[in-house]
């Protein structure tokens, strides 16, 4: 990427996962059921011989609450070494709830769609506690890629109830956020939708962003953020303050990969370089044969950010309709796989 942006490095790249394996050509990562729930019941599973089982319980600081798992998938063959890694990095229990913040100002880059798989991958495995919210200021189509939208309520309307919920404890709260919530198709993760009336982006203000996601982690263990365009906005700026972990999004194109260089140097500028540096580049493949610029942009971000990780082109994601796991290819859903973990893994210390 030197023949671009010739700059000193700002950060040593910790060492990377392993890489380089696969799913058995016959499955793909286990489905779970949506959000919690205090009669769990076992999904139909469109992988029905996957030999990964879920994490068999999950715990969550809401009331010191446990919650039960059982769901039992049949073994076809042991997973190999990097993914047992990875499977191993997505059941560990968390310290505290997690936010993961998919940044690029450029459109089109996959944040929507980095967003969604991120938290379905994440909970395919974990079996619950996943939730994606869609924070584009601007008609972000989160909520409607994600699949079953049982209702068209949005982060407006929980804003406008948000006293309400965060006096609610325990089950009650998780109830009640629920009623705001969206469900993704195969049931791996929850989605709060973002607002379509664009006057709505004034709500969203540092005091008011933060409560959300507070509120989020109090009934989730991973919340994955869709941030949006607008570095100026007071709502960018809160969640990339309020992250855990920071998910540089981006394309093998020039003008992609200017932009998220331009943001890191940004992030530094704001006082958050320790945030930038810490980063996972997410570079995604969109488009099927040889990428020119695909060696030198991971070069690149691997000086600027502590890891790069590449998920492959996948014609199932082509149409920019609903995001579905299950029709991607076995080696999309391993990269996936790979990816998460890699986000995840600071997170479990």
């Amino acid at each position: 990427m030197d023949g671009w942006r010739n700059r000193p490095a700002t950060a040593d790249r910790r060492p990377a996962p392993p890489a380089d394996a696969g799913y058995p050509s016959d499955s793909g990562y286990p489905q779970a059921q949506a959000g919690y729930a205090t009669a769990p019941v076992a999904p139909v599973s469109p992988y029905p011989t996957s030999p990964y089982p879920v994490a068999p319980t999950s715990t969550h600081p809401v009331s010191g609450g446990n919650y039960p798992q059982r769901i039992e998938w049949r073994q076809v063959s042991a997973p190999d070494e990097s993914t047992e890694w990875a499977l191993s990095i997505l059941r560990r229990q968390l310290p505290r709830p997690g936010v993961l913040a998919f940044a690029n100002p450029k459109g089109g880059v996959h944040k929507t769609t980095a967003t969604a798989l991120a938290a379905a991958t994440i909970g395919s495995v974990r079996g619950r506690g996943v939730l994606a919210w869609d924070d584009n200021e601007l008609r972000g189509t989160l909520g409607l890629r994600a699949g079953s939208a049982r209702h068209a309520r949005t982060i407006r309307h929980l804003i406008t109830d948000l006293a309400e919920v965060e006096a609610c404890s325990g089950l009650e709260l998780i109830d009640r956020v629920d009623d705001y919530l969206r469900h993704a198709s195969d049931g791996t993760y929850d989605v709060l939708a973002g607002e379509e009336n664009p006057q709505f982006a004034q709500r969203l203000d540092q005091h008011t962003v933060r409560r959300v996601l507070e509120l989020l982690r109090r009934t989730h263990d991973v919340i994955c953020v869709d941030t949006g365009n607008n570095v100026e906005s007071p709502n960018w700026r809160t969640v990339l303050q309020s992250a855990d972990q920071l998910v540089v999004t981006t394309v093998p194109r020039e003008d992609a990969a200017f932009t998220a260089d331009w943001m890191l140097d940004l992030l530094h500028d704001l006082g958050l370089g320790e945030v930038a540096s810490n980063a996972v580049t997410l570079l995604s493949c969109a488009s099927p044969g040889h990428q020119p610029l695909l060696e030198d942009v991971k070069a690149h971000f691997s000086k600027r950010t502590r890891a790069v990780v590449v998920v492959p082109y996948d014609p199932a994601l082509e149409s920019g309709s609903t995001i579905d796991p299950a029709a991607l290819r076995p080696e999309t859903r391993q990269a996936w796989l790979q990816a998460t973990a890699t986000m995840l893994e600071p997170l479990t210390r």
